[in-house]
C-alpha cells in the first residue's frame, strides 16, 4: 500500500518529495493546502472518506501513516 500511495502522491504532488522526512507535517513539507489536495487525491483514488479526526499529523508525516489511514479506511 505504501509504494501505491507514494506513486499516487508523488504524480499529483511533483513538488514535493514525501520520502525525504517522516515528519512531512512538523519540518513543514506540506503545508494546508497541500494536505487538503492530498485528502482529495486519496478520497478520489482510493473511494474512501477521510473524516476530520483523520485529519493529525501522525497520519500525515509520513507515506506510511498515509497508507496505514488509506489501509483503515477501507476496512
Amino acid at each position: 500500500m505504501e509504494e501505491r500511495v507514494l506513486k499516487v502522491l508523488s504524480e499529483e504532488f511533483p513538488e514535493v518529495d514525501f520520502t525525504a522526512s517522516n515528519e512531512l507535517v512538523d519540518d513543514g513539507i506540506l503545508d494546508s493546502l497541500t494536505i487538503t489536495g492530498i485528502i482529495a487525491t486519496l478520497t478520489m483514488e482510493f473511494g474512501i472518506t477521510i473524516p476530520y479526526e483523520e485529519i493529525i499529523e501522525e497520519n500525515f508525516n509520513s507515506i506510511s501513516g498515509l497508507a496505514k489511514m488509506v489501509e483503515r479506511l477501507q476496512a
